[in-house]
């Protein structure tokens, strides 16, 4: 049978229970478990003497049993195995509570390897239920005496049981067939993809396990690599409408704006301006820190568009947003002949609605990516924006080609993006996109003021912030959860909305989660707009560029709960105007890494700075939300490395230029599997 079809209970130990428990982590397979990695690890592998113990000190010893027996509790009959461990050095008790099977898997004479803290009872020292194995020649140590592997487990699944499980599923399906060629595994002095399986799950040693890390990061970012590769391949095959620069015209609209663009919007304006006018569609991402600027330069390249007779249609991730681009642009486009018509309607007239707004014939159509509907038919789309999005699949774009009115034809593409990237994660989590980086700031934007507030200060905070809502200013107050938790210990919206309540009486406050249908979250958001709200409590569902000129606080509660590149991102929601604004920064951590780490937002108002911190700090899991996403946790470790990213970069274009995929199936598999994944969403 292939491994991809040999059930989780074909191994033995699982029953049904276990089945639906390991189910529950996304383990059907032995094939899903082999590939199931430890998320961390603890090094037993050193014995030391019993005479070593010292209370409180966590302790790896090998012994031989002296003696073993058997003990109830007077109160709750609970039985407890008391053991005395010896070595050459001295010996030491061993105590295990409620497991009576105990007597009869260990006798005296048995050799154990034990690992755990060191107590002191009414006995002397002790170790209190410690991880244990059997030491026998014939018998691999898997628990202790090593390096111990450490999975993420739900309820009712220990270590202990998955540790057993997967010996069973390495001894069941290797050695395993390598996807990758021979001559990058060569080249790049690799593992084989069955030594690096049991270097990760068992290492032999600490050098094992870093060559069989160094294999499986290299084979992720290998594999995204030549993704990016397979998709600019594709998208250089199409054709797109050829926009040919009307530079004088373009020069005309810069010099009526009421502001000078910044040498990074010039550079990246050039940019698209020049992928418009090729035949194959661009592809881009404009990635810009918040307030930098990549509204204007999106509109220069749909004002080229709409001179060259061509419609451009601009997306947006919600309602409200899509109202503020449509207000927006039509200011800035108030004094030439140009048609823009709004899509929002969330009612069973949309399809009516956008039937009439495309009989316009308009040049620039906005609205939500529910644009996306089978009824939708533009006129003649040269050029498509995507904000907020970075992905966009090939159903999407096969979508937009039939769609676009020129059958034959598919726009150009560019997306936008107010997360700061570092350069090294862009080039491997986006390599099928170029990338035009928006690093400046215009000038005469007032710096967000930015204070770590200690818990003392609270009640001095709550008074100066009672001054700016009496003189009609707005807040913001971020909470990282919806409903108050036992065992998170964090600030909710709901908790913290009623609180604030009773410390600002009078004061109009209103909550925001993800909870809340659309519309209701756009109400809310509107009457925030309109100056109907004094406090909004909300989860991190407040959108990015959402401009709310008259909020110039934002509070986040439990701060050290988020990355740096949100609190940026949450920061960038006030200082719209040119009123001072502030962010205020409250935690209880105390640990000096924290602080620091807080501290560094109080220093920079460079989002791409703090992102690169951040990066190294926290991991680009944590810093971009991908850690639940479907990413393999050596993909994410594979970010912080720009030469690792450098050589699969190297390897992957190396693949396509021998078409080295044509030889090897299992690399074709594998790369169509993931394509599938990830583009079409």
């Amino acid at each position: 049978m292939p491994i991809n079809d040999i059930p989780i209970t074909d191994l033995h130990g699982v029953g049904e229970v276990l089945a639906k428990r390991l189910l529950y982590i996304g383990i059907k397979t032995v094939r899903d478990l082999v590939f199931y990695f430890p998320r961390d690890y603890e090094d037993l592998s050193v014995v030391q003497p019993i005479a070593a113990a010292q209370e409180g000190e966590k302790i790896n010893i090998k012994g031989k049993i002296e003696r073993i027996n058997t003990q109830r509790t007077f109160r709750k009959r609970m039985a407890v195995i008391q053991a005395r461990v010896k070595d050459e050095t001295g010996a030491l008790n061993v105590v295990w509570f409620n497991q009576p099977y105990l007597q009869e898997q260990l006798k005296v004479g048995d050799e154990l390897q034990l690992s755990g803290v060191v107590k002191r009872d009414r006995y002397g020292l002790s170790l209190h239920s410690p991880v244990y194995e059997k030491v026998s020649a014939s018998r691999e140590l898997i628990h202790t005496g090593r390096i111990v592997p450490k999975y993420s487990l739900t309820a009712g699944i220990t270590q202990k049981q998955i540790r057993y499980l997967m010996k069973q599923s390495l001894s069941r399906v290797l050695p395993i067939a390598d996807f990758l060629p021979p001559e990058i595994v060569s080249t790049y002095s690799l593992l084989a993809l069955t030594d690096a399986l049991r270097g990760i799950h068992f290492p032999e040693n600490e050098m094992h396990f870093e060559q069989a890390k160094r294999r499986l990061e290299f084979e992720e970012l290998y594999v995204a690599q030549l993704m990016a590769q397979c998709i600019r391949k594709d998208i250089a095959q199409q054709t797109a409408p050829t926009l040919k620069l009307h530079e004088q015209e373009l020069q005309q609209f810069v010099s009526t704006l009421p502001f000078r663009l910044t040498n990074a919007q010039r550079r990246a304006a050039w940019a698209i301006l020049q992928d418009l006018e090729k035949t194959h569609p661009m592809n881009r991402l404009l990635v810009g820190d918040v307030g930098s600027g990549k509204t204007i330069v999106a509109a220069m390249a749909m004002w080229n568009t709409v001179l060259c007779g061509k419609q451009a249609v601009l997306m947006a991730p919600t309602e409200i947003l899509a109202q503020q681009h449509t207000q927006y642009l039509e200011k800035l486009f108030a004094h030439a002949d140009i048609q823009i018509e709004l899509w929002t309607s969330r009612t069973s007239k949309e399809k009516k609605q956008l039937t009439d707004i495309q009989k316009k014939h308009p040049n620039i159509i906005i609205g939500t990516h529910a644009l996306l509907q089978d009824y939708a038919r533009f006129e003649n789309v040269g050029l498509v924006i995507i904000d907020e999005q970075h992905r966009f699949g090939v159903r999407q774009r096969k979508f937009l080609k039939e769609h676009s009115g020129v059958h034959t034809m598919m726009p150009h593409l560019l997306s936008m993006t107010a997360t700061p990237i570092p350069r090294t994660f862009a080039l491997a989590a986006y390599g099928d996109l170029d990338i035009s980086i928006i690093d400046e700031q215009p000038p005469g934007r007032k710096p967000v003021m930015t204070r770590l507030v200690p818990r003392e200060k609270r009640i001095v905070a709550y008074r100066w912030l009672q001054k700016h809502i009496v003189n009609g200013e707005q807040v913001f107050v971020i909470c990282p959860i919806i409903e108050e938790s036992d065992t998170l210990g964090v600030k909710s919206v709901s908790a913290e909305s009623l609180r604030l309540r009773d410390v600002f009486p009078g004061v109009r406050i209103e909550m925001l989660h993800g909870k809340m249908k659309g519309t209701e979250k756009d109400a809310i958001m509107e009457n925030m707009r309109a100056g109907k709200i004094d406090i909004l409590v909300s989860t991190s569902v407040i959108e990015v560029g959402v401009d709310i000129p008259n909020a110039t606080i934002m509070l986040i509660e439990d701060a050290d709960r988020f990355g740096l590149a949100q609190l940026h991102q949450f920061r960038g929601r006030v200082g719209r105007s040119n009123k001072q604004s502030y962010c205020l920064l409250f935690t209880n951590a105390q640990s000096a890494k924290t602080v620091e780490r807080l501290d560094a937002l109080t220093k920079s108002q460079n989002g791409f700075q703090l992102a690169e911190y951040d990066l190294k700090l926290r991991g680009a899991g944590e810093l971009y939300g991908t850690a639940q996403s479907g990413f393999s946790p050596y993909f994410l470790t594979s970010l912080q490395q720009p030469e690792l990213i450098q050589e699969t970069r190297e390897a992957a274009l190396k693949t396509m230029d021998t078409n080295l995929i044509t030889h090897y199936p299992l690399l074709q598999e594998k790369l169509n599997a993931r394509l599938l994944d990830v583009h079409l969403e």
